[in-house]
């Protein structure tokens, strides 16, 4: 039985890894396929082949949904209803769409838009929106958050921007009922933490700050203020174990069964939760588990732990394949499975403090190796930080935020309830803050498939029970993720990233012993691409610390990220086109024209204008030149300042070329490109950004001076080998089924 539910599970899991769906005429053999060898009696094979098959089956019909290519980038008008909780913040609002009617055909049934200043929406509204609509596209950079893998799984199949817009029905029913009542939590006087009392009542994060994410982030206790499953979990057990202590005190009516209400007691209050947080995903997912051990519990026990695992997982599975899609999910069955292995089978009963104490280290040690395959931060202060705050919050703070929001009808009495909740969650986060400052994540990198496939054995040696022989072995095998192999380029040559941070800018390059960055990436908002992008992909290449750290001026889509790269870094030297108007902690000096040295055989060479009269005429220039291959970096230099370093006397001679203003119209005129002679053209820009960049004049220039370009909008992230001339590798290459892919080589 076991061996067919994981045969099924693997199918169904598989699709997760797959770079692109098979076709159907190959899909149909397949299913033939499963049924002759069921007939053959060989049905765990034949379940892998139908998971497989079923997996898919529904992933290609998401992705037959989404926004055709040839609308991509138009508006629309349209109407659809509002459906879960829109969101607020830096002036937009963001809200997802479904049940959509419009006279184009194509339009995907559900679309996730934003509307900056917009007016409030609630859930249940019926909305007539003119929006310009794109298909599911994220940054790809050698770390950073899958975005179209995200939107795949919720099954969004286009993103847009509102421009106007008017309501055509108000709200109803439970969505509606769920706004209102967050409206109310996100008013309450809760000593600054209404934001938090509403993510663990209605599941809606928004009302938590930045600071309040990083410090989620930085201690590994993001999984206790997003309603998911050690919430629903949470409830549930303590619904349960109230039963059962009335029960063993004699309080339970004696005619009534008291196994069989307490299971159903813990199921509908975990329904209740997960209704009450919107039944989202991982909502759902931690239901589905939770049914099936409450079943386990009552009525088949006596087959081993492994049943209800793999019965929710295979339930999970069937109902949503691209569940696989998403971190949470791996991590969730992770830990759960980790738990199984460390408390089944031991002979003993451990006290409470040993149990929970127990919980959370082998937790972080088991799911060590997934995080890293993930790409995830590793909190080494998360077992601490859990050791205080799931009991904290589970026991306290949850229980408390319930019964105050069932109170609310009372006056007084459910504030004053959420009141005291209030002050309990800003003395936890006062706790955890303290916490992240002493032991800042760890964003490992760079291991091999099989330095993970070795740790992750030598972390199941080391949870196995304690009496076992050979134990210490394991330790041996997590060398390869203490001590990971130097990956560095040879000496004469240096290694080039052209990050993907959209309309912005941001280039590594590094030699054999050294680093520096070209620009830091644009912050817009709370969106700083400097920290969710550019910090970790630096961590992911291996980087320790930035020897320089290049502002070419002071423009936020070039030095908004700058702040966050300082405080993760702390470059040795930041020099600047336009230090004065760079935020005074960063300590930048001026860009000096001629200024030259030489990293382990390759030379680097500033320039900036004499006299420039606007910032994107301060733009710091660096030339890096590797074995004879050079490399031009222009920040946003126009005509009139690449006339003048045409005549300053600069060799200009480069194989590469970053496009000067992103590809704008004022800039790479027909004399500065034939000047380069760049064989190859380099452009930073975002995805149907509101400039035009490159403007079709510059790529007309560029395609007469016979350059081949690589755009990030289209590749992704940019990596080349200066020194090798060789070409250069946009990571949208590298393939992924749910990864919206154009080739923009050559254009």
């Amino acid at each position: 039985m076991l061996k067919k539910l994981f045969a099924l599970a693997a199918g169904l899991a598989l699709l997760r890894f797959l770079p692109a769906l098979p076709p159907l005429p190959i899909l149909l053999p397949l299913v033939g396929l499963a049924v002759g060898l069921g007939l053959m009696q060989r049905e765990a094979l034949a379940l892998f082949c139908l998971g497989l098959s079923w997996g898919c089956v529904t992933a290609g019909q998401v992705l037959e949904q989404q926004l055709p290519r040839e609308l991509d980038g138009r508006t629309f008008w349209l109407e659809g209803r509002v459906v879960g909780l829109p969101a607020q913040g830096s002036g937009v609002v963001r809200f997802e769409l479904e049940d959509i009617r419009s006279r184009h055909a194509g339009i995907p049934p559900r679309l996730r838009l934003g509307w900056y200043d917009g007016p409030p929406l609630q859930a249940g509204e019926r909305w007539r929106v003119a929006a310009t609509l794109k298909r599911p596209h994220g940054l790809i950079n050698p770390q950073s958050f899958d975005y179209e893998a995200w939107l795949l799984a919720r099954r969004i199949g286009a993103t847009g921007t509102v421009k106007a817009g008017e309501r055509l029905e108000s709200g109803s029913g439970a969505g509606l009922w769920r706004d209102r009542l967050r409206t109310r939590l996100a008013g309450l006087e809760a000593h600054g933490r209404a934001g938090a009392v509403t993510a663990l009542v209605v599941g809606d994060g928004s009302g938590l700050s930045s600071r309040d994410w990083d410090i989620l982030r930085d201690t590994g206790t993001v999984h206790l203020l997003v309603i998911s499953g050690t919430h629903i979990s949470i409830l549930a057990g303590l619904l349960y174990f109230l039963v059962q202590g009335l029960a063993r005190r004699g309080l339970w009516p004696r005619g009534l069964p008291w196994l069989p209400c307490a299971c159903a007691l813990a199921l509908s209050g975990a329904l209740g939760y997960g209704w009450l947080a919107g039944f989202e995903v991982p909502v759902q997912r931690a239901c589905a588990m939770l049914a099936v051990v409450l079943l386990w519990r009552l009525r088949f026990r006596h087959l081993g732990v492994g049943l209800p695992i793999l019965l929710a997982l295979n339930l999970v599975l069937l109902v949503e394949p691209l569940a696989s899609l998403q971190p949470g999910f791996w991590l969730s069955f992770g830990a759960v499975a980790v738990l199984t292995l460390v408390f089944s089978g031991r002979l003993g009963a451990w006290s409470w403090w040993h149990s929970l104490t127990r919980a959370q280290w082998t937790t972080t040690l088991g799911l060590l190796p997934l995080m890293v395959a993930l790409g995830l931060p590793v909190a080494f202060s998360g077992p601490l930080a859990n050791l205080l705050a799931v009991p904290w919050v589970g026991f306290a703070i949850v229980p408390l935020v319930l019964l105050g929001t069932l109170l609310l009808a009372v006056p007084l009495v459910g504030e004053a309830v959420l009141w005291l909740c209030g002050l309990q969650l800003h003395g936890l986060f006062l706790v955890l803050g303290w916490l992240a400052e002493q032991q800042p994540p760890w964003s490992p990198g760079g291991f091999s498939t099989g330095a993970l496939l070795l740790a992750g054995a030598g972390i199941l040696v080391l949870l196995l029970p304690a009496g076992l022989p050979m134990r210490p072995l394991g330790l041996a095998m997590l060398l390869p993720l203490c001590l990971p192999a130097p990956d560095t380029p040879d000496d004469g040559t240096a290694r080039i990233w052209i990050f993907d941070v959209g309309q912005g800018l941001s280039v590594m390059v590094q030699t054999a012993r050294h680093a520096l960055l070209y620009d830091a990436g644009p912050r817009f908002g709370d969106f700083d691409t400097g920290e969710r992008v550019v910090v970790p992909s630096l961590q992911a290449l291996g980087i320790k610390r930035l020897d320089l750290m290049l502002l070419s001026h002071a423009d936020l889509d070039h030095a908004g990220g700058a702040p966050a790269i300082m405080r993760a870094f702390g470059p040795l030297r930041t020099v600047s086109g336009e230090p004065e108007r760079l935020p005074v902690a960063l300590q930048a000096e001026t860009c000096e024209a001629g200024e030259s040295w030489a990293w382990d055989g390759v030379r680097l060479t500033l320039w900036r204008a004499s006299a420039p009269v606007s910032s994107n005429q301060t733009s710091c220039v660096l030339i890096v030149e590797a074995g004879g291959e050079r490399l031009l970096l222009t920040g946003d230099i126009d005509r009139q300042i690449e006339a003048e370093l045409i005549a300053s006397g600069v060799t200009l001679g480069a194989r590469w070329l970053l496009l000067p203003h992103h590809g704008s119209r004022s800039s790479s005129s027909a004399a500065f490109l034939d000047g380069v002679g760049a064989a190859f053209g380099l452009v930073s820009r975002g995805r149907h950004n509101n400039f035009g960049h490159p403007h079709p004049d510059v790529l007309a220039r560029a395609r007469d001076a016979g350059m081949h370009l690589h755009d990030t909008a289209l590749e992704g992230a940019i990596y080349l080998e200066l020194g090798r001339f060789g070409k250069a590798t946009g990571l949208r290459q590298t393939r992924r089924f749910w990864r919206d892919f154009e080739n923009g080589s050559g254009q």
